[in-house]
């Protein structure tokens, strides 16, 4: 019996979506990037040694075990590839030549798209779980209007200590009362922001709660996953 060769075997099957995901010890709620039941979907994790703090800097001393990851991903099935952190726009440009599927970092890739949705004299509100470094993620993405970006530190909240350092258990209730304050005063200092994204991938748990805050479009990493999942696994109607 012949047997046609197929290059797309693998082990395993039905991942459409991989995710590099840090290896950072916290509860990861549901609507979590980094847990799985968020998803209606599978998804096929790919655990990054790391230190979290160097991904915020894009410190080219990870870019080895970066393309290494995502390379894994891609020889297991995946048909793109997410990085489970905003951060990891610093390595949009090095994982999209690094691989031959498409690569979707962060969350800030939105951004252009939101732009082009709202009024020239709007702007996007962006809470970042790192505010001294955010700039350099949002220029490696290719966001460069900086006159319309208000940038929010959300590692200001003492309630999202338990997620950026891990030293204390979570109190999720805490967390979405204080973001979501957070925004409405965001909002309410500046009435020219249209649009709110949330960089960081473990606030989409927050999201309706930030946007019934402010009554605005609210935007994460879930709009993301869930929008290039459909691009990559189109349904027939």
């Amino acid at each position: 019996m012949t047997i046609t060769q197929n290059h797309n075997r693998h082990p395993f099957a039905g991942y459409t979506i991989g995710i590099l995901a840090p290896n950072l010890n916290y509860e990861k709620t549901l609507g979590n990037v980094a847990n799985a039941e968020t998803f209606d979907f599978p998804v096929l994790y790919e655990v990054v040694d790391i230190d979290l703090e160097l991904l915020f800097q894009g410190d080219e001393s990870l870019n080895e075990t970066i393309i290494a990851a995502a390379q894994k991903l891609e020889a297991s099935g995946v048909r793109a590839i997410i990085g489970a952190c905003g951060f990891f726009a610093n390595f949009q440009n090095l994982l999209k030549e690094a691989v031959n599927i498409p690569v979707f970092t962060s969350s800030l890739l939105q951004v252009p798209l939101i732009e082009n949705s709202l009024a020239p004299n709007q702007k996007i509100a962006v809470f970042a779980a790192n505010g001294e470094n955010i700039q350099h993620a949002l220029a490696a993405a290719g966001n460069t209007n900086t006159d319309r970006y208000v940038l929010v530190d959300v590692n200001q909240l003492e309630e999202f200590a338990p997620i950026r350092y891990g030293k204390k258990p979570l109190d999720n209730e805490a967390l979405e009362r204080a973001l979501s304050d957070l925004a409405k005063k965001t909002v309410d200092s500046d009435p020219s922001i249209g649009a709110i994204l949330l960089e960081c991938s473990d606030l989409p748990p927050y999201a309706k709660a930030v946007q019934e805050k402010t009554d605005l479009p609210v935007f994460d990493f879930l709009t993301l996953i869930n929008f290039v999942h459909q691009a990559v696994k189109q349904r027939k109607y």
